[in-house]
């Protein structure tokens, strides 16, 4: 009777050992049954070879036993070393990201804010629980990217009360809640993410007022010669964007960050100079893009270049040519100077992507500076640029050669210079306050300025070429003192498809309907005729 009830303790103890590794796969939630199953199982096993020690003793002695033995030795080794492998590579994750727009790895700007984030951020997911997998993967990256990043994914059906606290609408909403502020966002592009994460941790929207009243580009702007691209890129790095006319307003918003002036056809009034240098001298932030002289009906702005100059930053008459060749990658010719390498400062920090100034002129720092304002080039064309002074016989159509007794300039040509210069008094305190949190900002407050030798760079038509639209918020965000916003942004992923001419599917065609069975059968036809 005993050694019955033994043997139904070995059968009982193996099925409830089959069913526990069967919950463990159809259902791994149910973690407690499937350890309670596990362990009653071993136990009724342990029970069975108490009673039978003898026949397990006996058993040992044949070489099947001890064959068997060594087996699952082996096998129980081979499972300890693959679990033991699965929890090492559990705590030490990495990922490969292999598209050609990296667009499952955050990009460094995100890198960087999370690297910056000065207190914890809360990121809370409301959706279905069947629709967390896709959230967990993305605002994992943050998480893992960060230790100030913790993220909760909340059933909005199980946990209503919470949801009706957080003001939740839709199924997929997602709060990010940073010191009693909170920023609502209902995507998971890395961009709209980041883009909230930067708000709630600032607080308050920054402001770019972008001038107008002398012919520059309009911020508002849908056709290839507008701005409304960088625009809408400078809301996701917090800015709000208005237009200043400053011969109606007499001087510049106290709660202006940058100010900007795309492109100016014709010359700024005095008043308008007097209130951009008093700006300037009360700690103000701003960004000139001047275009070359290629029109003799639009000359230089005269007392703009002189108001620079007193900065620092010396403005050329001229047309950067670039007869390297790299244009051609572009579809540009070598009017259109491409810039690769770049001087060391904040604004091209770690930047190394390719970008295009269609018809620039030279913007370089004045030696001996003024009064201290030592200007930097943060852009430069490549060695075989130069610039080119005679303007008229470009434009013409002309062939042009490098020609240094007229006055050329052999490459590299700075055609980006920037300066910031430290300032005292109370105007220079109240824009050191608009410039940001005090944890932030450094100790002396600075007027900063930078100078770029083309407009249509950052132009609808143009801003999509590789680095273009980073260097110009680059630039936004070092005169904003947003340092850990100068990066390079998420791409959108990249339409991979080709397109090919009539004349190249022709082609295709025949080369695979006519050549290569013509040549297979050919080498059949070969083979044969040999063993023949």
């Amino acid at each position: 009777m005993l050694n019955r009830i033994l043997g139904f303790l070995g059968w009982f103890g193996s099925l409830l050992v089959f069913v526990a590794v069967g919950v463990w796969i159809v259902r791994p939630d149910l973690d407690t049954l499937r350890r309670t199953l596990a362990f009653a199982g071993l136990a009724n096993i342990l029970l069975y070879g108490a009673g039978h020690w003898r026949q397990v003793l006996r058993s040992f002695e044949r070489k099947q036993t001890r064959y068997g033995l060594f087996a699952g030795t082996g096998v129980i080794l081979a499972l300890a070393i693959l679990s033991g492998l699965n929890w090492m590579l559990s705590r030490q994750n990495h990922r490969w990201d292999l598209t050609a727009a990296q667009q499952y790895s955050l990009s460094d700007q995100t890198r960087q804010v999370l690297e910056t984030l000065p207190a914890p951020v809360r990121i809370l997911v409301f959706a279905r629980q069947l629709d967390f997998p896709p959230y967990e993967d993305r605002l994992g990256q943050y998480a893992y990217e960060s230790d100030q990043v913790s993220v909760d994914y909340i059933d909005a059906d199980r946990q209503p009360m919470l949801a009706r606290q957080y003001e939740i609408e839709t199924y997929g909403t997602i709060v990010f809640e940073h010191q009693e502020r909170i920023e609502r966002v209902s995507s998971l592009a890395e961009q709209d993410l980041t883009n909230a994460l930067i708000s709630v941790v600032e607080g308050e929207e920054r402001k770019v007022y972008f001038l107008e009243g002398h012919g520059e580009k309009s911020h508002t702007g849908a056709d290839e010669g507008g701005y409304s691209t960088v625009t809408d890129a400078l809301g996701f790095d917090n800015f709000g964007v208005e237009t200043l006319i400053l011969a109606q307003r007499g001087s510049v918003p106290e709660d202006a960050t940058v100010v900007v002036t795309a492109g100016p056809q014709t010359d700024f009034l005095p008043d308008e100079l007097t209130a951009l240098d008093q700006y300037l001298e009360g700690g103000g932030k701003l960004l000139v893009m001047l275009d070359p002289p290629i029109d003799t009906g639009t000359p230089t702005p005269e007392g703009l270049v002189e108001l620079l100059a007193n900065w620092g930053i010396s403005i050329g008459d001229d047309v950067v040519v670039d007869a390297s060749g790299m244009g051609q990658f572009l579809g540009a010719d070598a009017s259109v100077p491409i810039a690769a390498n770049y001087p060391i400062h904040p604004i091209t920090d770690r930047f190394n992507l390719l970008t295009a100034y269609p018809l620039a002129r030279s913007v370089a720092p004045i030696s001996p500076s003024p009064e201290g304002r030592v200007a930097q080039s943060f852009i430069e064309t490549g060695s075989q640029s130069w610039a080119e002074m005679d303007v008229a016989g470009l434009t013409g159509g002309a062939e042009v050669l490098l020609d240094e007794e007229a006055g050329d300039l052999p490459g590299p040509i700075a055609i980006g210079a920037a300066v910031s210069v430290a300032v005292d008094g109370t105007d220079a305190e109240a824009a050191e306050a608009i410039d940001g949190p005090e944890a932030d900002a450094p100790a002396s407050p600075e007027a900063r300025l930078a100078v770029i030798g083309d407009s249509d760079f950052a132009s609808n038509a143009v801003v999509g070429v590789s680095g273009n639209r980073d260097m110009f918020l680059n630039t936004v965000n070092w005169l904003a003192r947003q340092e850990n916003l100068i990066a390079i942004r998420a791409r959108d992923p990249e339409d991979r498809r080709l397109t090919l001419t009539a004349d190249q599917q022709r082609g295709i065609l025949v080369l695979s309907l006519l050549l290569i069975p013509a040549a297979t059968a050919g080498a059949g036809f070969y083979t044969w005729w040999r063993r023949r």
